[in-house]
């Protein structure tokens, strides 16, 4: 868990520009893209993640004015993009306004279990972690080009006149 509330910050926005370039590479049509009929669709993933943020932190008392999941999917991916890039920001300047490191250790009621704060951060950034990667399945069978996340993707390996490792 963090101990530092600039720790959780700095790895925040890291994950948080990864997340970008996934949510960059959408694009209306494949916002459809779905792996299972009636599943949860490339867009209702994205939307997902963007809307986690401030339905978690809401459990903490943070006062987080973004978007929350009673808001319906967009239909354009440039405004998904930007709902995210809001919330992440806004996040960030929450944090940095209403929290201290002392207040990692507190503890709120999440669903029902009584969770620090900081667990909670660690939740949201594994959270999207796990949606980021089912993301790019869906992006993937939707014939578009994967950014690299966590690496470089298959189609940057090539750019790099390399072939990607088999292992």
């Amino acid at each position: 868990m963090f101990a530092k509330l600039d720790d959780f910050i700095q790895t925040w926005t890291s994950e948080s520009e990864s997340t970008q370039k996934l949510f960059a590479a959408m694009t209306d049509e494949s916002l459809k893209q779905e792996v299972i009929p009636n599943g949860r669709t490339l867009g209702r993933l994205a939307w997902h993640i963007t809307t986690t943020i401030q339905e978690m932190t809401s459990h903490t008392g943070l006062q987080l004015d973004a978007v929350g999941p009673e808001a319906p999917v967009p239909q354009k991916a440039s405004e998904i993009y930007a709902a995210y890039t809001q919330a992440s920001e806004y996040l960030v300047k929450a944090l940095k306004e209403q929290w201290t490191d002392e207040s990692l250790l507190a503890e709120n009621n999440m669903y029902g279990e009584m969770w620090k704060n900081n667990l909670t951060l660690y939740v949201i950034l594994s959270h999207q972690t796990h949606h980021r990667g089912q993301m790019t399945v869906l992006m993937r069978q939707a014939g578009l080009v994967i950014p690299g996340v966590c690496g470089p993707s298959y189609e940057e390996w090539k750019a790099f006149g390399m072939e990607a490792p088999t292992v």
